[in-house]
């Protein structure tokens, strides 16, 4: 076991009652649908709140004025964001969530509301490494892996590295709890000689990014998926050079032209969002005209700027 808990004054600050890093969904026009589903699907589970989409984020986008355009909601007590973000990106394989079932009649119960209209990958059964285990992709494409096992955090998202990143899980995992506070590697176990895998490469793997729990693994064999920006994960900020730490470091290496409206595409492809908090302040205001501008605003930045939000927001 590795740990790791940084003192870094720009990483400890804290969000106040909100998830610090939480995934992000990228949906056809199904939002709603699907965050409805899952509320359905799993316990301690409920649709939040919906944002529509305004007249300027419709030109840009291309998606019908009015429409609904993010979705949050929560699953087993953890939050996501679905979006509705028209056909650009379908889900991959390459980015799934791991369920941790305590008894083989939830696991079964779980399989069973997921695999309708969904797609079968690894059949429900017992494997060498659990007594109950299934990996299935849902009527909407997302990926679930369910495993008999007891872990605090129910919902993990794993990250599977392939084609040209296969063999880059460990150094990404490094990567990535160096620049978050309160992370660190949990569990590494390595193919061996003889196994199905690049012998050393990571074949499972546990780490904690700021609290919130991940699985990685190199893939065994050549498949033909990769990350895409269907699943990307925001990070929630406070001030502005929070903004400017995760946004420098996570995008050094990475796909600039993937950069726009606080998107990032990191070094090992995986696609992140970083995203202050008063920018969803500022875009829940009822006032209509005020969120107008600030969408205008932000729909020009990539990296975003707080104070060019707030100067948007307050013009007369």
């Amino acid at each position: 076991m590795e740990t790791q808990n940084k003192k870094d004054p720009v990483k400890t600050i804290k969000v106040s009652g909100m998830q610090k890093i939480s995934p992000f969904l990228w949906f056809d026009t199904q939002a709603e649908q699907a965050a409805g589903f899952y509320a359905a699907v799993f316990k301690n589970s409920k649709v939040k709140t919906i944002t529509r989409y305004s007249a300027e984020a419709a030109a840009v986008s291309g998606m019908p004025e009015g429409t609904a355009m993010t979705v949050a909601f929560q699953i087993e007590g953890q939050v996501f964001t679905a979006l509705n973000g028209g056909p650009a990106c379908k889900f991959s394989p390459a980015i799934s969530f791991l369920v941790s079932c305590k008894t083989p009649a939830e696991t079964d119960e779980l399989w069973n509301r997921l695999k309708v209209g969904g797609n079968i990958l690894m059949e429900i059964d017992r494997y060498p490494f659990s007594e109950r285990y299934g990996w299935i992709e849902d009527k909407f494409g997302v990926s679930w892996q369910l495993i008999l096992a007891k872990e605090p955090q129910k919902i993990a998202p794993c990250l599977m590295f392939t084609r040209e990143k296969q063999g880059k899980a460990e150094e990404a995992i490094h990567f990535y709890t160096s620049l978050f506070n309160h992370s660190g590697i949990e569990r590494i176990e390595r193919y061996s000689a003889g196994e199905e895998g690049p012998t050393g490469a990571i074949k499972y793997a546990s780490f904690t990014l700021d609290g919130y729990r991940f699985r990685a693994m190199d893939s065994g064999r050549e498949v033909p998926f990769r990350f895409n920006e269907a699943v990307s994960f925001v990070v929630n900020c406070e001030a502005q050079d929070e903004v400017d730490y995760y946004w420098e470091r996570l995008s050094k290496g990475g796909d600039k032209k993937a950069q726009q409206c606080g998107w990032l595409k990191d070094r090992y492809d995986l696609s992140w969002q970083i995203v202050p908090v008063a920018l969803i302040e500022m875009l829940s205001d009822p006032d209509p005209e005020k969120t107008r501008r600030v969408m205008q605003a932000m729909l020009k930045m990539k990296k975003i700027d707080i104070g060019a939000l707030k100067q948007a927001y307050g013009k007369a």
